[in-house]
């Protein structure tokens, strides 16, 4: 399956080189719900508790002025396992981003790396067409903080408050092949 993203269009499975990406449906709310239920300390900082019935409404869920052409509900495997989910829209909230609104590790796989490795290969994949990755994390969870500050992300000074609690914005600049290539030439 592709996705597309304005004059350009890849394979979902671009996205990561070490999982199998899939696009997840009402038929996977079962194991997303299983996956989401093992991650409680995410929950303690961004209530409700994880639903079935939640899940859903995540997975339709979308900021102003997007459709679902531009929302991908994905699911990155490690072999049958569900190693990752992630919520991306594209475009959002301009044509030079693309926003994650969620993303979760399994449980038994965090603290190795990979997380990191999966959101690496996320931003190296959008690195053309979109200059910028967009997200957000529950201001107060530092666990969260020093995953996504790790990877790149920086606070950009804006806060948004939700019902339940308030969330920093974050955003990484992408690498382009153009400014690769002139950082080695300039080597």
């Amino acid at each position: 399956m592709a996705i597309e993203m304005g004059a350009a269009c890849m394979e979902m499975q671009m996205l990561s080189k070490s999982h199998k990406v899939t696009r997840l449906g009402e038929q996977d709310i079962p194991a997303v719900f299983e996956f989401c239920r093992k991650n409680p300390r995410y929950y303690q900082y961004c209530p409700p508790e994880v639903s079935p019935e939640g899940i859903k409404a995540d997975m339709r869920a979308l900021p102003e002025g997007k459709s679902i052409e531009d929302k991908f509900y994905l699911g990155f495997w490690a072999e049958d396992k569900l190693a990752a989910v992630l919520d991306l829209i594209l475009n959002y909230p301009d044509d030079k981003t693309a926003f994650i609104g969620f993303f979760m590790m399994n449980a038994d796989m965090q603290g190795k790396g990979t997380g990191s490795k999966i959101i690496e290969e996320i931003c190296d994949c959008l690195g053309e067409p979109f200059s910028f990755v967009r997200l957000g994390y529950v201001k107060g969870n530092e666990q969260s903080e020093r995953f996504w500050m790790k990877n790149g992300f920086r606070p950009i000074g804006e806060i948004s408050q939700t019902e339940h609690c308030e969330i920093v914005v974050m955003q990484r600049k992408l690498r382009h092949e153009e400014t690769e290539r002139w950082r080695r030439r300039k080597r």
